[in-house]
């Protein structure tokens, strides 16, 4: 995938490192390194409360459960980024809820392009999720409307990013289909240019993603390991 090309969002963000392997290696560690800062002393002070005073068990319980629910929020920004995305015009709307196909009248075309995009396990594969699967350099991309997911190599860590297509009127797939070229034409570029909002395990981002689209983590997971 490695190209000479390079961006033009880059030029936006003069002062962002480039996002490599190695980038990506030392932040991974960073949220590691936070994950623990966070909960060991709510497991500490959970464990001692309930040890030196039995009485004080609802605060221990209460420490603890903040020592498991502050990175579950960390994992649920992480995994909103593949969310899907209603449109902007009838986000307030009744039955705003509809299928993409008729909230964007626009989406079965888009589809089919998206489609002529990808191999044929992975046009499968979006199909049924709604994320393309895309190998890089890297590690093997997962690209939702508004963002994307980086499993590394081995599949033991996935990075969220945020990043959207500029127009964010256009059809779910066509969303999806710029960010993908954007990605095939320059990977550090476009791992640069977007927003790292999380990374941990991928079971703990798994949980926190709709079910439709658990799969395709699955799948990523996979080929990387």
């Amino acid at each position: 995938m490695a190209t000479s090309q390079a961006l033009p969002e880059l030029a936006s963000v003069p002062w962002r490192q480039p996002t490599d392997a190695r980038w990506l290696r030392r932040w991974a560690r960073i949220w590691h390194a936070w994950t623990l800062l966070y909960t060991v002393p709510f497991i500490c002070a959970g464990v001692g409360m309930i040890w030196l005073e039995p009485l004080a068990t609802p605060v221990g319980l209460a420490a603890l459960a903040h020592a498991w629910i502050i990175p579950e929020l960390y994992a649920f920004r992480g995994a909103s980024v593949v969310r899907p995305k209603q449109p902007r015009a009838s986000a307030q709307a009744p039955g705003a809820a509809r299928c993409a196909a008729t909230a964007f009248p626009g989406e079965p075309v888009a589809q089919g392009l998206l489609g002529d995009l990808l191999g044929h396990d992975e046009r499968e594969l979006q199909r049924d999720t709604g994320l393309a699967l895309e190998r890089g350099a890297l590690g093997i991309w997962l690209l939702g409307e508004g963002g994307a997911l980086l499993v590394s190599p081995g599949g033991r860590r996935v990075h969220c990013f945020c990043v959207s297509a500029v127009d964010r009127e256009l059809p779910p797939s066509d969303r999806i289909a710029h960010l993908l070229l954007a990605l095939r034409v320059d990977e550090e570029g476009f791992a640069t240019v977007a927003n790292h909002a999380f990374a941990g395990a991928p079971w703990r981002v798994a949980r926190r993603m709709p079910p439709r689209m658990r799969p395709a983590l699955a799948a990523a997971r996979q080929g990387a390991g």
